[in-house]
């Protein structure tokens, strides 16, 4: 089973959450709580994820999130947002969000995201990617994605691009015909060249450097040039 904690200053939200989730056979609720207890309550109840709101008037989010990523076993923890939250959602990523959910996510994409989350995967919703990658990499030119992807192996490369597709490691594993362990590797290398960024900084990435299909654009077959320049990633829904 998949244990889940869901993290809202309102009731109605976290009421709705359990009942969405509880009709998967494989996901527990097993907590729903304010910001203020969170993080005795994940203490108390070790969930593979945490669903948190990324703003509440007790204590918000992002100190929430620092205070969860801190523990000895931090769970995944993919920050619920809407779209009047933007300027929260670059501070999530670089505190190590590794997913972003609108409140009002299909539920069927909410289950899925809780089983991508708990497999060691990220999520970023459509509605938000914009925002996400407009606040992650607003300052920084197309070239420099381009270059730290250049870095990588054809192999690394091709792991990268699925990472930016938010797949997990088995999966990722099952699409390339490899041991999970060796994904794991091949990840772990692909991050630290990118600078030590987390997964869902890493898609970000590759969606940047025109690794990732979406559907305006075919993935890239080979670095950028330097002074290149594409359709912006995305767009909100």
């Amino acid at each position: 089973m998949i244990r889940v904690a869901v993290v809202d200053d309102e009731q109605l939200v976290r009421s709705g959450l359990r009942m969405i989730l509880g009709t998967a056979p494989d996901i527990e609720v097993v907590a729903d709580c304010g910001g203020g207890e969170a993080v005795d309550t994940v203490l108390g109840c070790a969930p593979d994820v945490v669903l948190l709101d990324i703003r509440m008037p007790d204590v918000d989010g992002l100190t929430v999130l620092r205070a969860l990523r801190g523990l000895p076993r931090p769970p995944a923890v993919a920050m619920l947002t809407t779209f009047d939250a933007n300027e929260y959602l670059a501070a999530a990523l670089r505190g190590g969000a590794t997913g972003f959910l609108l409140k009002d996510t299909d539920p069927e994409q909410l289950v899925q995201s809780v089983r991508t989350l708990a497999a060691g995967g990220s999520v970023l919703d459509p509605g938000v990617t914009r925002a996400v990658i407009g606040g992650y990499l607003a300052a920084e030119a197309e070239s420099t994605a381009a270059r730290a992807v250049a870095t990588l192996t054809p192999r690394e490369r091709e792991v990268l691009t699925h990472v930016g597709a938010g797949l997990a490691n088995p999966q990722i594993a099952e699409r390339m015909g490899l041991a999970p362990s060796t994904v794991k590797d091949h990840v772990r290398a692909v991050l630290g060249k990118l600078g030590g960024l987390n997964r869902v900084q890493a898609a970000i990435v590759a969606d940047r450097a025109g690794l990732v299909a979406t559907p305006h654009r075919t993935p890239a077959r080979g670095p950028r040039p330097a002074g290149g320049s594409r359709p912006a990633p995305g767009s909100p829904r």
